[in-house]
C-alpha cells in the first residue's frame, strides 16, 4: 500500500492516472512510506474530524461523533471523549438551536444513541427520536435515504424500544423497487443511474438497518436484498480495491467515500454474522488497502465526489467533480471504516 499525497511530492501528480494504474505502477514507489493500521488511520482521523458541528448542520458531523466514540470505546477513553461529544451537541440537546428538516440535517443525530449508551442523562435519545420523528423519505426512493432512513429509523428504535420506529423502515424498504437485474440501485425514478456513493448508501443503509432491527421477518428481507446488492457491488471492484464513480462504468474516475461506505457496510456484514468471513474478508481487505493509500497524514481525502443530487443524464455523473483534501464527509466515513476494520475477527 502507499499514499497518494506523499507519492505528489514526488511529482506523481495526476489524480486519474494515480487511482487507475497504482495497483502495480507505484508499487516500488511505497517504501518508506506511511503505511497505517487501521487503529492508526482511526486514532489520526479521530484526531482531525467529528470536533464540531458542521456549518451546513448534516450528516457528516454525526459520522464523526460517532467514529470518535466507538474508537473510544475500543481504546477505553470513552469517558473523556464522550464528555466532549455531549458538550458539542449540547446546543442541539437543549433545543438552542433545530435542525433543518432535510433528511441529511436530520442524520447528524446518527452518533446520539451512542452517546446516550455511555451519557444517559444527555438527553440525546430524545434529541435522536425528535429527529426520527420528523423524517420523511422522498418519494422518487432515493439511494440516499437507504442510509437517512436506516440511521434515524434503526437508531431510534433501539434507544427508545418504540416499535413503531421499526414499523415505518419496513414501510421504507417495502417501497424500494429501483434495484436492477444487475443487483444495482439507481440512484433513483428519476435519475436510472448507477452512481457510485449512491449504492455506497444503499449498502450502508441496509448494514444500518441490519444493525438495529429485531423482526426475524424484516431481517430476513434486509439481509437478502444486502447481500444480493454487495454481490453485485464485489463484482465491480477494480483490483486497486476502489469503487467507480459510476459502479459499472470502469472509465469513471475511482471514488474514495463510495469505497470507505461500501467497505464498512461489508465489515458490518461480516461481524453482524450476516456476511460469510472467508468469502468477504478478501474484498474488505482489498477496500481497505485502497481507502488507506488515499488518505494523507493530516486527514486529507483522495477524490471524493461533491455533493450529488440527482443528475440528467449519466455524463452529468461521469463529470461531476471530485474533491481532495480535508472533507468532513470523506473522513467521517473513512473513521467509520477503519473502526470497522479494527473490529473484524
Amino acid at each position: 500500500m502507499f499514499n497518494f499525497f506523499v507519492l505528489q511530492q514526488h511529482g506523481i501528480a495526476d489524480v486519474t492516472d494515480w487511482m487507475q494504474y497504482h495497483a502495480g505502477t507505484f508499487r516500488e514507489c511505497s517504501k518508506g512510506v506511511w503505511m497505517p493500521t487501521p487503529r492508526e488511520l482511526a486514532i489520526r482521523l479521530a484526531e482531525i474530524y467529528g470536533h464540531e458541528i458542521d456549518p451546513h448542520r448534516t450528516y457528516p458531523t454525526g459520522v464523526a461523533l460517532s467514529g470518535r466514540l466507538r474508537l473510544a470505546a475500543l481504546e477505553n477513553e470513552i469517558e473523556p471523549v464522550s464528555t466532549l461529544a455531549a458538550e458539542i451537541a449540547q446546543p442541539l440537546f437543549a433545543g438552542d438551536e433545530v435542525l433543518p428538516d432535510q433528511a441529511p440535517c436530520l442524520a447528524l443525530a446518527c452518533f446520539s444513541d451512542e452517546l446516550a449508551e455511555v451519557k444517559p442523562d444527555s438527553t440525546a435519545a430524545v434529541f435522536l427520536a425528535a429527529q426520527a420523528d420528523r423524517f420523511e423519505a422522498d418519494p422518487d426512493i432515493r439511494v440516499e435515504d437507504f442510509f437517512f432512513a436506516s440511521t434515524l429509523l434503526g437508531r431510534a428504535f433501539r434507544a427508545t424500544g418504540n416499535v413503531s420506529f421499526e414499523s415505518r423502515l419496513s414501510a421504507f424498504y417495502a417501497a424500494v423497487d429501483t434495484m436492477q437485474d444487475n443487483g444495482l440501485f439507481w440512484h433513483c425514478h428519476q435519475a436510472p443511474y448507477f452512481w457510485g456513493r449512491g449504492n455506497a448508501f444503499a449498502a450502508l443503509g441496509l448494514a444500518e438497518a441490519l444493525t438495529y432491527v429485531l423482526d426475524d421477518a424484516l431481517r430476513s428481507r434486509l439481509a437478502t436484498m444486502a447481500t444480493t446488492h454487495l454481490a453485485a457491488l464485489a463484482g465491480y471492484q477494480h483490483e486497486s480495491g476502489f469503487w467507480h464513480q459510476v459502479v459499472d462504468d470502469e472509465h469513471s474516475y475511482l471514488e474514495h467515500s463510495a469505497t470507505t461506505m461500501i467497505g464498512y457496510a461489508i465489515a458490518r456484514g461480516i461481524t453482524g454474522g450476516w456476511l460469510p468471513a472467508a468469502q468477504w474478508t478478501p474484498i474488505v481487505e482489498r477496500a481497505w488497502e485502497a481507502a488507506a493509500s488515499g488518505i494523507g497524514r493530516n486527514g486529507e481525502i483522495v477524490r471524493v465526489c461533491i455533493g450529488t443530487g440527482p443528475m440528467a443524464s449519466i455524463d452529468d455523473y461521469l463529470e461531476r467533480p471530485a474533491s481532495d483534501g480535508v472533507d468532513a464527509r470523506g473522513g467521517g466515513f473513512a473513521l467509520w471504516f477503519a473502526v470497522a476494520m479494527m473490529s473484524l475477527p
